[in-house]
């Protein structure tokens, strides 16, 4: 059967079986082949291994989620059949080396066994199971072989040159293999793709923030290793050197946004990236930048958990940090990515912000979104506005007043050796000037000051089109009865459901906002409009978006939650939603009157 999508799992045992190097490789293949792809990986949180996973859903059109059922699960061992099988289609495809396990007997699909294990030991290469693999898949399911072979040498091959060959014999013996014994047709057979396409750009979620934030003119980052934001700062220490900038790492979280506060103040477009530990260390020096106005941006790529929780797994349980973190009323722009290619439209858009009202800006994505490689077109900087902070005016030196109380609660905002405009940066509360001032009517006045700043923000962000603002799926708002709302990397999830509900005639929308706080309140309430239901999911345990959205519109919700660290299905979102579609009154009546039978969900 020739299908459009395919969705395969690869599990296996870390540093064994090599299953996520792997799927990497038949990723960027298929992308250069011609198809759009969609991934998802966990892998274990110890160095001393563990079961890992690494998903790909490649297609001849866009695919925005991860998907349902498997088509295809490779298991290299039996521990990989036991924690994934329930996830494979009843008649799925199943490739195991029969060297590792027997094919189970309830299982009623079609089985490969390809002796993964035996294949390495006779080319001598044990480590070259995952390459045996990955011609066997090429051979099965219809992906390019030349193309994979010339992936693999490129990734491979500039690092170790003397395995090029190795490598080759591996691909082709698993492809030769799958030739020479298995002549009947396969189950699912991936479409060819579209011979013209626009150029894509294969990239993950991490990748697109360090884009999104070099084209914003960031020359400063400084962090500490945490998983799953560690590859933001790998990635800066590649990439700012050879254009002006600079990478610092801390020896902590603290340090880490100390430094950014530091670069900021002396006029550098900085930036931060941590996740829910790192974040919470921070607050107190975020709070000094509410404070002190300075621009600068934080990226918590938010994980499983309280502590260090499941350090590898996905959750979206750091918003109420996000939104009230810290002491006093500290107020803070926060953003949502909603895919690869909104995390490099946000991450330019935290830096328009911060630099344009002079606060801190934090952008929410998840383990899932930050190691998620999906294809993109080429993004369009000129979306985002390339800003630089109100500096004084040269009338301004006589006077200069870093903290006036201006209408929009913007102050110009000068810096050390380019302007001739010394001020006090502090944590304490201070007068015009930036000198300490306790009295009741100063900090009344710069508290004031400082929410108007954020009003202004506000008024700025409404009515922001794709990308920047909200997302809208499914029918025109004003038919449908049953609305879903969603927040950062579920919003592709949530399209694939509603988009599918909506091909099938039921009356489904739904709304994705990219800016959290300020909540775009009377854009909600545009959407809610005469919606029977709302639904909100999230994965998190207590509903923090529907919370936040209730305190704010005063709408009845209903949240649908999931935590154990995996996103949700399009068909766990489908499920809720057809609950909610009851049919109108006068429908109703007309289908009593004929005798045919209602379902009420």
């Amino acid at each position: 059967m020739i299908v459009e999508t395919l969705l395969l799992r690869l599990g296996g045992e870390s540093g064994v079986d090599n299953a996520i190097s792997a799927g990497d490789v038949l990723t960027l293949s298929a992308a250069r082949s011609g198809y759009h792809v969609h991934t998802f990986r966990t892998y274990p949180a110890e160095i001393k291994g563990g079961p890992v996973m690494f998903q790909l859903r490649a297609g001849v059109r866009p695919v925005p989620s991860l998907g349902d059922q498997l088509d295809v699960l490779l298991a290299f061992n039996k521990e990989a059949w036991d924690l994934h099988h329930t996830a494979l289609r009843p008649d799925g495809a199943l490739i195991y080396d029969p060297g590792e396990q027997d094919v189970p007997e309830t299982f009623r699909g079609t089985a490969y066994g390809i002796p993964f294990d035996g294949l390495a030991r006779d080319l001598n290469l044990r480590k070259g199971k995952n390459l045996i693999a990955l011609g066997a898949l090429a051979a099965l399911f219809g992906f390019d072989f030349p193309e994979l072979q010339a992936t693999v040498k490129e990734l491979y091959g500039r690092s170790r040159p003397e395995f090029i060959e190795s490598n080759r014999m591996a691909l082709l013996a698993g492809f030769q293999w799958v030739k020479d014994n298995i002549q009947h047709d396969v189950p699912f057979q991936l479409a060819k793709p579209h011979e013209s396409r626009d150029p894509q750009l294969v990239m993950s979620g991490n990748r697109a923030i360090v884009a999104g934030a070099l084209t914003a003119g960031c020359r400063f980052f400084a962090g500490y290793p945490i998983t799953p934001a560690s590859d933001i700062l790998e990635e800066m220490a590649k990439r700012l050197p050879g254009i002006g900038g600079a990478t610092y790492q801390t020896e902590d979280e603290i340090a880490a946004i100390g430094s950014v506060v530091g670069a900021s103040i002396t006029g550098v477009k900085a930036m931060t990236a941590t996740s829910g530990p790192g974040f919470s260390l921070m607050q107190e020096m975020l709070g000094l930048a509410t404070m002190a106005e300075v621009p600068l941006v934080v990226v918590n790529s938010m994980r499983a958990g309280p502590s260090t929780g499941m350090p590898t797994k996905m959750e979206q349980a750091d918003l109420n940090i996000a939104l009230y973190g810290g002491h006093g009323e500290a107020p803070r722009i926060v953003l949502a990515a909603r895919s690869v290619e909104d995390c490099f439209y946000q991450s330019m858009q935290a830096f328009y912000l911060s630099e344009t009202f002079q606060m801190p800006v934090i952008l929410l994505v998840d383990q899932s979104l930050s190691h998620r490689t999906e294809t993109l077109p080429m993004p369009d900087a000129g979306l985002v506005p390339v800003v630089q902070r109100l500096r004084p005016e040269p009338g301004d030196v006589e006077d200069y007043r870093r903290y006036r109380l201006t209408e929009s609660g913007i102050s110009p905002m000068g810096v050390p050796g380019f302007d001739r405009t010394p001020f006090t940066a502090t944590g304490l509360e201070h007068d015009e000037y930036g000198a300490p001032n306790y009295t009741p009517q100063m900090h009344a006045a710069q508290l004031d000051k400082r929410g108007r700043k954020f009003e202004v923000v506000a008024g700025a962000l409404c009515g922001l089109e794709l990308p920047l603002g909200c997302i809208s799926y499914g029918v025109p708002e004003a038919e449908a009865r049953v609305g879903v709302l969603a927040w950062g990397s579920t919003a592709g999830v949530v399209r694939e459901a509603v988009e599918g509900l909506a091909a099938q005639g039921h009356p489904v929308a739904a709304l994705i906002p990219a800016v959290i706080n300020p909540l775009p309140a009377e854009r909600i309430l545009q959407f809610a409009g005469n919606l029977q239901a709302i639904i909100v999911p999230e994965v998190n345990r207590t509903g923090q978006f529907s919370a936040w959205v209730k305190a704010h519109t005063e709408l009845h919700l209903i949240s649908l939650n999931k935590y154990g660290g995996l996103p949700f299905t399009p068909s766990e979102i489908e499920e809720k939603v057809l609950e909610y579609l009851v049919p109108e009154p006068s429908e109703s009546k007309a289908a009593a009157q004929t005798g045919a039978e209602v379902s009420h969900g």
